[in-house]
């Protein structure tokens, strides 16, 4: 595999760095990492596989992701290498994203779901278009490349090493010529899961006819250890789950042990979401839905008997 010299990586989500770390040790010989924290988040920056720490300092509650485009941008351009820059696909790092393209004249591309690097050093970015339906294949011929990783790109994590160490830069921070200041800053109400890392899923769609048949389905996946998920319309349309438990090409992509399906017909904009499931099984009364096709197992059925019955199947 063809290699960059160097990759920049950045998250301003813990939880992400992992993921965007593995990609910049798989494409680059050595790997920079900027970190905003203290000395817990370089050393863990460090135990990942950084060769080099540019620390931007402790975090400060007034100033938002985006406005440390400019200290990044200068610590990059006195590299003066062709380089890469990964970035986490969510808002804060679309936004980063865009201000570090802008400054180092650098091509930018967004929910990467594979990279390369040709004979010539160009990356070249895989994601999907059209709802998902196609992969779209384009190259970045700048001397800097800056790319947002879809999650669940690069699905081997880099194990820590406690105790390893690197190289260590404190940067001053270097103000944007019209920041923007943070006034206040409002907890957003969410789910305290991560159903990218859930070994068993429980998916509902339309097809469960109402939201208090949720219920039911809830106990189910108490009962059998499942992370409940859902289609689309339940999280946008009916507002029945939150956001944060939407399954699909522009929602959350997962790849547990087993996926069981309750009610989802099957489209492609949530297949897409759950392709990497090593078990796939289906609940519809529908006979005919698409969702049968890509099942290893399913049961054509109305829900207000099967989900009873596989919840008295398990009991005792």
């Amino acid at each position: 595999m063809n290699k960059l010299a160097n990759v920049w990586v950045f998250s301003s989500e813990a939880a992400r760095l992992p993921e965007v770390m593995v990609a910049g040790l798989q494409l680059g010989d050595s790997v920079s990492v900027f970190v905003l924290g203290g000395a817990d988040e370089v050393a863990r920056a460090a135990a990942l596989g950084a060769n080099k720490v540019y620390h931007l300092g402790e975090k400060d509650s007034s100033r938002i992701v985006e406005e440390y485009a400019l200290t990044m941008a200068k610590a990059i351009e006195a590299e003066a290498q062709a380089s890469l820059v990964l970035l986490p696909a969510s808002r804060r790092g679309k936004a980063l994203a865009a201000k570090l393209g802008v400054r180092l004249s650098a091509g930018v591309f967004n929910d990467a779901a594979e990279l390369t690097i040709d004979g010539e050093g160009h990356v070249g970015a895989k994601h999907l278009v059209y709802g998902g339906l196609a992969i779209g294949e384009e190259k970045i011929t700048s001397q800097i490349a800056v790319v947002t990783l879809a999650a669940g790109a690069f699905k081997e994590l880099p194990a820590e090493e406690a105790g390893r160490s690197a190289e260590t830069i404190t940067l001053e921070f270097v103000a944007p010529a019209n920041g923007i200041r943070c006034l206040a800053r409002r907890p957003k109400e969410k789910s305290n899961i991560d159903l990218g890392k859930a070994k068993r899923v429980i998916g509902v769609g339309n097809g469960i006819g109402s939201q208090d048949n949720l219920k039911l389905i809830e106990q189910l996946a108490t009962k059998v250890g499942a992370e409940l998920g859902c289609s689309r319309p339940i999280a946008e349309t009916e507002k029945w789950m939150e956001r944060e438990r939407y399954i699909g090409v522009s929602g959350v992509m997962i790849k547990p042990d087993v996926y069981m399906a309750i009610g989802i017909s099957g489209q492609i904009q949530h297949m897409v979401g759950v392709n990497d499931s090593l078990t796939i099984i289906a609940v519809n009364k529908d006979k005919n839905a698409p969702i049968f096709q890509y099942a290893d197992y399913g049961i054509v059925g109305d829900i207000n008997k099967i989900v009873p019955a596989l919840l008295n199947s398990f009991k005792g």
